[in-house]
């Protein structure tokens, strides 16, 4: 038998009575079985401690009745007429836990960080989200993290490789292969990064991705980037030489350095932004600065007319 939760449980089952619906167990129509009397006994003495016994059980007056020891708080009385068993109070629940989701924190105002770096101001203070894209060797982590340093307002820099390499035990190195526990790794490193940008942007905060997006898979390249940070997003692609991009490649270390056919292979797809509509800035023969400078020139101007990607 199901009984309802939190609900008193059933007296234990008797055989030859039942509680009576009225007036509860103890009441006469039903109730528990009558205890018989006790056998008859010698008459006591007057005043002695037996004999206030007696006279408290057959009612004489002038007997002292003791009193009944009070029930427990929240025990149920069997026997009053009309009493329903009630259960006792449950404890107050904590309530239940809740995501918190992406949306504003409040934080002081945050004056200019710097004067601006040209009469133009380039992108000023207007809060950003910008996608830098470009192969492996390129510049893109350095020169995302100098552009968001030398802004005048709060600037995040959003690295997907070091995203990626979060995960420590387990982690999918694509120089092992490209498959589906790479790609999957990937798709969630991004999420994250997506997830990052909005919470910055939601308070103010610009933000700068980097991610080597290649122009033939629009689906999971710049269409899932625009899907996980929002229609404001503006890719721009860095794209120097070929023997720069090797060279640049050959003074890295660890996972990050790749081998020279695929630096080849991942340059030689990039080519495809070519005519596609995005700023593309060949920084062959700039340094960090002023690649930067030029980035910033870059956005300024696709602030104020943005480009149909």
């Amino acid at each position: 038998m199901q009984h309802a939760v939190g609900g008193p449980l059933p007296p234990p089952e008797r055989s030859g009575w039942a509680p009576d619906p009225v007036n509860g167990p103890g009441g006469p129509q039903g109730g528990r079985p009558p205890v018989p009397p006790p056998p008859p006994s010698a008459p006591a003495r007057p005043g002695s401690r037996l004999g206030v016994h007696r006279a408290v059980q057959a009612g004489a007056p002038g007997a002292p009745h003791p009193a009944a020891p009070p029930a427990p708080q929240g025990a149920p009385v069997w026997g009053a007429p009309g009493a329903v068993p009630q259960p006792p109070a449950a404890p107050p629940s904590a309530p239940p836990h809740r995501a918190e989701p992406t949306g504003h924190v409040p934080l002081p105002p945050v004056a200019p960080l710097a004067p601006p770096a040209e009469p133009g101001g380039g992108t000023g203070t207007a809060t950003l989200a910008v996608l830098l894209i470009g192969p492996a060797g390129a510049g893109k982590t350095t020169v995302a993290r100098h552009w968001a340093q030398r802004r005048r307002v709060p600037t995040a820099h959003i690295s997907l490789d070091d995203v990626r390499e979060w995960v420590c035990s387990g982690f999918a190195d694509p120089q092992s292969g490209w498959n589906e526990n790479s790609e999957a790794q990937y798709r969630l490193a991004r999420r994250t990064c997506g997830f990052a940008a909005r919470n910055f942007l939601a308070n103010g905060i610009s933000c700068i991705l980097d991610d080597a997006v290649f122009p033939d898979r629009p689906v999971v390249g710049l269409g899932g980037w625009k899907r996980h940070v929002g229609p404001g997003l503006l890719p721009v692609v860095l794209l120097p030489g070929l023997e720069i991009v090797l060279e640049r490649n050959a003074e890295r270390s660890g996972n990050r350095r790749l081998s020279d056919e695929e630096v080849a292979a991942i340059h030689g797809r990039m080519a495809g932004w070519y005519g596609s509509g995005l700023p593309i800035i060949d920084n062959s023969t700039y340094d960090v600065e002023t690649t930067a400078r030029v980035l910033d020139e870059v956005l300024a101007r696709a602030i104020a007319s943005p480009p149909a990607w």
